[in-house]
């Protein structure tokens, strides 16, 4: 099927108009970086979280899930390394102060500040002459840490310097004992969580792909060092599986292999799957061998033994880490972005999201064909009230005609739109309209439900 590409203003204006995500702090002018979710937002996070679990967590037999703080002790944070190297490179206007991201600033120019030093891309923004936003020379550019820091304790002499986290990650390798003393699991074996994550952007931008709160889907999963190659093709492949069971447009999807200089640090190969976003492509999800470098320094720093001890072979040692790490904002984002369209149908020009009926956060509308009719009324509630029974998320309407009805649903994505006319008083019988394609036909309840069934 041939979609129309959703651009950015449409995307954000769908998003507020019908409660998916809306601007944080909105009433106060808006908190930059920020965002809620509306009823509806609420809903399809919830489903994207569901199936990411079932593909990630229920489907094998070696996963443990957790649900580690927000809140975690500087330490960590020293330890994994994120106080010396989480930085962005910032410059700010000599004259009003303002910041903004230098690699940002380069990429604006066509320069590739990928590899750059700090002062390489300062060299490369004065040789290129150019000039802030509001006209003015930049000053010298500076590092800035994108941790939140908290302070913990009644008093400010005394309060304990802590941070909120800037990754899921690290929730789990300080859990790495924990699981090991309460469940004595075999390598391989995986911790999974969802969790939110926090970091300072100085400049957020392009919608919720690039935000200050966020959440995170990740494993974290335990191996052998010499198994890491297969390992890390089974969590490639794993993705692969997540993102078309969502919705995800496969075609816009698109792996990279990241070159060792743009690596992470602790990284020995990262894969970043990149999808073709309304502002471009950019990436969505990271795939890293992230070798044994965190649970080593959380050992050498908290002067706590992580290795894990085989009985079968009487070695210790400490385990490598394969990490699938998947944002659910930037996933959202591209999943609305997948199942936009605009289309004709009837004559009439639609929006319409094609959304996976497991993924679209209402599954049914049920409607009387007239609201002044208290027959046909009750007998929708009624109809309503058993597939409520199978699912929650049954949506009523019955304002307007039929069509608009119809539109309004196929705007937020709902699969089939269930109608109760006068033949249904008689036979049973109602019809079912199915959004792609508008097609109605009439139908038992029996009917009804098993569709319903399959779409939970």
């Amino acid at each position: 099927m041939n979609r129309q590409a959703a651009s950015m203003e449409a995307l954000v204006s769908l998003a507020k108009r019908r409660g998916f995500i809306f601007q944080g702090s909105d009433i106060y002018g808006g908190l930059a970086g920020t965002f809620d979710y509306g009823p509806l937002g609420v809903a399809l996070r919830e489903n994207l979280k569901k199936i990411w679990k079932d593909v990630s967590v229920n489907r094998r037999d070696d996963m443990y899930e957790i649900d580690a703080s927000l809140i975690m002790h500087s330490k960590v944070w020293e330890a994994s390394g994120h106080t010396e190297t989480f930085t962005d490179p910032l410059v700010s206007d000599k004259e009003t102060g303002e910041r903004y991201r230098l690699d940002h600033v380069l990429e604006a120019l066509d320069i590739d500040p990928v590899g750059m030093t700090l002062d390489q891309m300062w060299d490369a923004l004065v040789a290129s002459g150019a000039k802030s936003p509001n006209g003015n020379e930049y000053a010298y550019p500076m590092t800035f840490n994108l941790l939140f820091p908290v302070s913990m304790g009644a008093s400010e002499t005394s309060a304990a310097l802590a941070y909120l986290r800037g990754e899921t990650a690290q929730g789990i390798f300080v859990n790495f004992k924990n699981i090991i003393d309460a469940y004595h699991p075999k390598l391989p074996f995986g911790m999974a969580q969802i969790g939110k994550a926090f970091r300072n952007e100085i400049a957020p931008r392009e919608f919720v792909f690039r935000s200050r709160e966020f959440e995170q889907m990740e494993v974290e999963y335990f191996i052998r060092p010499e198994n890491w190659e297969a390992a890390f093709a089974d969590w490639q492949e794993a993705m692969r599986t997540y993102a078309q069971e969502v919705g995800i447009e496969m075609k816009a999807l698109h792996e990279k292999e990241i070159e060792k200089e743009d690596r992470a640090h602790y990284s020995k190969r990262t894969v970043d799957f990149e999808f073709e976003f309304p502002a471009g492509t950019k990436e969505l999800w990271g795939l890293a061998y992230r070798t044994d470098y965190d649970l080593s320094r959380h050992s050498e720093y908290s002067k706590v033994d992580l290795s894990y001890f085989d009985d079968a072979t009487g070695e210790r040692f400490v385990p490598h880490v394969i990490e699938p790490s998947l944002g659910l904002d930037r996933t959202m984002f591209a999943v609305l972005a997948s199942a936009y369209d605009e289309d004709e149908l009837g004559g009439d020009t639609r929006v319409v999201l094609h959304l996976n009926p497991k993924v679209a956060p209402v599954k049914m509308m049920v409607s009387p064909l007239l609201k002044n009719k208290p027959d046909l009324v009750a007998k929708a509630k009624e109809v309503r009230a058993a597939l409520k029974k199978i699912h929650p998320a049954i949506a009523w309407d019955d304002n307007g005609n039929i069509g608009k009805r119809y539109r309004r649903q196929d705007e937020i994505g709902t699969p089939w739109c269930v109608t109760i006319d006068f033949d249904t008083l008689e036979d049973g019988t109602m019809t079912i309209r199915e959004r792609d394609t508008g097609e109605q036909v009439r139908v038992s309840l029996d009917e009804v439900v098993e569709r319903l069934k399959a779409a939970v």
